[in-house]
Parts: C-alpha cells; structure tokens; sequence
C-alpha cells in the first residue's frame, strides 16, 4: 500500500475538486471542504470567513462516497476476535487496517457464542477507537450470542447456548461489562428475552433478532421493546411462510411505528442469500438494507489452505470451504463485492447500493450525524471510486490512509508551504 497522506493538514482547509458526491441520496456534482477531520460547508468559509481553500486535491473525476460501515465482521486476515484472546489489540489493529483496502473506515468486530471466560478477557479491551492512518475506526462491539436458539445455532457450538435464567443478571454475568458493546444479537423467544431487550436498549444498545425460531408475533413483541434490527435475514431464522412469515415479516409489518425504520443486516456475497431474495427484501423495505459481511478470519487470505485456530480452511474460487470438503464455512467477501453483488441483483441505483453500506448502518447505531454521511459537520470519512465502485483510495478524518495499487492517484494542485505529502 502507497500512503500519500497529507499528514500535517488537519487544521487546514483542503478543497476536493474535479468529484461527484454522493449527498442527501443524490449523487451531485459539487466540491468537498474538509478542516479539522470534518466535512465543511464552503459558504461560511466564504461569506463569513473570507478565505480560500488553503490546498485544492484534483479527485481526477472520482466519485466520492461516505466510508463503509460494518456491523458484522468475526474477524479477518487471519484474525479471529472470538479465538485470539491473548492478541486482542495486535489482532483489532490488523483486521482496522486491513479493512482500508476493503473502503470500510468504521466497523464493529463481532464475538459469536463462546464461553464466559473468552467475553471476560475480551471485553475490556476490546475498546472503541477512532479511525487513523493505522485502521478503521471501532465503533463499538457486536456481541452475537450465546442468548440464541439451538434450533438455529448455525456455526455456533451449541454446548455454549445458554438461556437468560435470571435476565439481565444472568447477561450482565456472562458478559462481564457492556461498556463498549454497541450490538447485541438475542432470540426473542427465549424466556425473559423481553425484558432484557428493554433493559438494553434503555441502557442505549441496540438489540438485534437473530439466531432465532421466533414467529412474527414474538417478533413484534420485541421491536415494542425497542429491538431495531435483524441479523443476517434469512440466515439462521425460520423461512418465509405466507400463514407466519417469522421475522422476515417484520419487513412489512404495521406494528413499526410510522417513523421508525426496521434495519436488517444481509449477506450480499452471492453464496448466503439468492439474487432473488435480496430483490424481494430491497423492494419490500428499502430503507432497512444493511449490508453485512460476517466475514471469518479467512478474509484477505490467498487462495489454498489455512490453519486458523483450530479448524483448517481451504480457500478456493473465492469460497472458504473445511479443507478437504466441499462444506462451507462462512463469508470471505469484502464489503466492496457485497455492494456490487447488491446493485447488480437488485437493480438499485448506485446512491442506493451505497447508502446500504454508509448511511443505513450508521442510522443503526444512532451516529448518521457524523457517519455515514458527507453533509457538513461530519466525519471526513470517505472513499474515492471509480465505475462499479472500483475502490481508488480510503480517507479517514481527511487524511489519505489507501491508495490502491494501479487505481488513479489523487494530484495535490495546491499545496501551502508547511503541508508536504508523505509517500
């Protein structure tokens, strides 16, 4: 990776010209300002403050983006978060900077189902952290399990399914600390479910279904508590049934209230979920589609077999398969491939491919304020593409943190006397 990173500018006022934004669901042709790491409006700088850009960055006609989002990845690049307990932070600073390459500035590492001890020894220190020239930004934990329905375990070891005995006394005992826990995943059926749903989101966590043999009734008694999102739709529920259509009918149902919005996670990667049941859900709820990964350690890994804890994996056509079988064993996809697969698929337009991945997620977690979005007073977080979202270069807080390697390299046409591009 080439790091041409304006590295001294962070005070100073960088205009982005010759690029197309992707603003307000529109994609518009118009200049980006950035100062102090957020999006500026240029005509307060203009009218109130009376000064011109101080380093003008021609985008060679780019089109720019909010940053990717993630709010389901296990791990990648041989790093497994629910695995490598004595490499926690060595193991969040690899898959953070790995994830550049992949457009995604911001994403929440998910723990599956594992033991008591495995969440006590993660947990404080897995933190949240802002984004750098170093890697993404951790936005927070997803905490998958182990309050899930052995029915539907999926990759789960079933051993460690465990029940809300005592509610939140009993998560609260599993889990050791929520302090930086921004997702959990929970099956809404399960005996005081209800409760600890309410108690969590009350506590400002969002609560997701999942893992789960809920019918839409139990369904709908969660989201009254307040459960805002769906992990992984399709995958690890009971199917659409047209008498109780289960949670994939929460899509549709008029128990939402009017202004709220149910999100619900997808794995966009061709293999988990079929073209046609991505149309059906995108054209059903639009602006619920969050695009997901659940990507396992073997993201970014060559093709041929890995030892990754204790399982061998065989990587091969792009597919992550137990060596020596032909059984799948999860998501290798990176988000730019979920994105296309997503538009091809599903015929959206590409402002709406895009926001599945930027602004839907952010709105998940509350934050479409200052992610996910390049209106002013935002993060200057954003990806510069080119046709079918082919990924050019990944920016954090302003700063050119990716160049990909043969893609066109941004031309610094101004630049003042105390700013020097670092190669």
């Amino acid at each position: 990776m080439k790091n041409t990173c304006l590295c001294d500018s962070t005070s100073k006022l960088i205009q982005f010209t010759n690029c197309s934004l992707l603003r307000d669901g529109k994609i518009i042709r118009e200049d980006l300002w950035v100062r102090d790491g957020k999006i500026v409006d240029p005509e307060k700088v203009f009218f109130d403050e009376k000064v011109s850009s101080d380093g003008r960055i021609d985008c060679k006609g780019a089109l720019i983006s909010p940053g990717f989002i993630e709010l389901q990845i296990n791990g990648g690049f041989g790093v497994d978060f629910s695995f490598n307990t004595k490499e926690v932070e060595k193991g969040i600073q690899i898959v953070a900077h790995g994830l550049l390459a992949h457009g995604v500035t911001a994403f929440c590492p998910t723990i599956v189902t594992s033991p008591r001890d495995v969440y006590h020894s993660i947990l404080p220190v897995l933190k949240k952290m802002p984004g750098s020239k170093d890697g993404a930004a951790v936005l927070g934990i997803h905490l998958e399990g182990p309050f899930i329905n052995p029915a539907k375990k999926g990759a789960h070891p079933e051993n460690l399914i465990c029940s809300l005995q005592e509610g939140m006394k009993t998560l609260l005992d599993m889990y050791g600390s929520l302090s930086d826990v921004s997702i959990v995943t929970v099956a809404p059926e399960i005996d005081k479910a209800l409760d600890v749903i309410e108690e969590l989101v009350e506590s400002g966590i969002t609560v997701s279904l999942g893992h789960s043999m809920a019918n839409l009734q139990q369904g709908e008694e969660a989201v009254k508590k307040g459960a805002t999102l769906i992990t992984h739709l399709f995958n690890a529920m009971l199917p659409f049934h047209h008498r109780d259509p289960g949670l994939v009918g929460l899509l549709a149902s008029d128990v939402v209230p009017a202004k709220g919005t149910i999100y619900y996670g997808i794995i966009s990667d061709g293999v988990h979920t079929h073209p046609s049941a991505l149309r059906i859900a995108h054209r059903t709820n639009p602006e619920g589609l969050v695009l997901v990964t659940d990507a396992i350690s073997a993201l970014g890994l060559e093709e041929g077999t890995h030892q990754l804890g204790q399982a061998s994996i065989e990587i091969r056509n792009s597919r992550a398969y137990i060596a020596g079988t032909d059984t799948l064993c999860g998501s290798i996809a990176n988000m730019i491939e979920c994105v296309q697969f997503f538009h091809k698929a599903s015929g959206c337009s590409v402002e709406k491919a895009l926001e599945a991945a930027t602004l839907h997620p952010a709105k998940v977690l509350g934050i479409e304020n200052i992610k996910g979005t390049l209106n002013y007073g935002a993060d200057a977080d954003f990806i510069l593409l080119g046709e079918d979202f082919d990924l050019w270069s990944t920016w954090i807080s302003g700063q050119h943190v990716y160049q990909a390697e043969g893609k066109p390299q941004v031309r610094i046409i101004k630049v003042p006397e105390d700013i020097k591009p670092v190669m």
